[in-house]
């Protein structure tokens, strides 16, 4: 089966197939608490304020060039030592930047920087790359919601049009986008960020057919809600490979 295909990217026996996964020994050898090496709070790993490792990590564990910038806009009761922006801000701290709302910047709607995020007006990552937009799930979607239902919490199927089944891998030279804004709360958290005006007029795009693996899952919120640290990665199209990589 290829690893990039739908079906191996959707079965839970085997979630990770594909993946190259490092050991993890050094984490498993440090069995001690050690203070931040710049705010000096006790931590295990990583600091998840400063994002950056604990002194005995300090070059050991990847870094992470990414092709994009990308911004975490965090609610600002969302739980530090649970939130996963804080792995992505140590994973790449040359690439990543949390934001604490309502502390954000001011974007420039140039069709170079987009939000993950579901709604009426989301494109999914192929419209992204093709330019094709189709419209099908929007007016099929809305046609069969209930009165007082949003859009955006009932996302939870696909509807394909007459080429979605095309598995094709697809290289591109350059990407579309420059930046990537990602929302770090819980759902009913996250509708007080987007609804503000400097996000609005951003662009908006939406994965599909994704399915969270993470081991601490919102409790009673359904598969397809994914972690921050999840949603930066299923952003990537394994469809699309670009020639600028994702390195460590």
């Amino acid at each position: 089966m290829n690893p990039k295909s739908p079906q191996a990217r959707n079965r839970d026996d085997k979630p990770f197939n594909g993946l190259k996964i490092s050991k993890s020994d050094i984490l498993k050898d440090l069995t001690n608490r050690s203070p931040c090496p710049r705010c000096g709070k006790s931590r295990k790993y990583f600091c998840y304020t400063c994002y950056v490792p604990v002194a005995q990590l300090e070059g050991r564990i990847p870094r992470c060039t990414l092709p994009i910038k990308v911004d975490i806009i965090k609610h600002k009761h969302e739980i530090d030592g649970k939130s996963t922006a804080a792995h992505a801000a140590v994973l790449a701290p040359g690439d990543v930047n949390v934001y604490t709302y309502p502390d954000v910047p001011e974007y420039v709607n140039d069709g170079r920087t987009v939000l993950l995020y579901p709604g009426t007006q989301a494109c999914t990552v192929r419209e992204l790359f093709t330019g094709r937009h189709d419209h099908n799930y929007i007016e099929n979607r809305l046609a069969e919601l209930p009165p007082g239902y949003n859009v955006g919490t009932l996302m939870t199927k696909v509807y394909h049009s007459g080429n979605d089944t095309n598995e094709d891998i697809y290289h591109v030279d350059k990407l579309p986008i420059d930046r990537l804004l990602l929302i770090d709360s819980t759902w009913n958290q996250s509708k007080g960020i987007f609804c503000d005006e400097r996000l609005q007029k951003i662009p908006k795009i939406v994965l599909q057919k994704r399915i969270s693996q993470f081991w601490r899952h919102q409790k009673g919120s359904p598969r397809w809600y994914l972690s921050t640290i999840e949603a930066l990665h299923q952003s990537r199209d394994p469809h699309f490979l670009s020639t600028i990589p994702w390195t460590i």
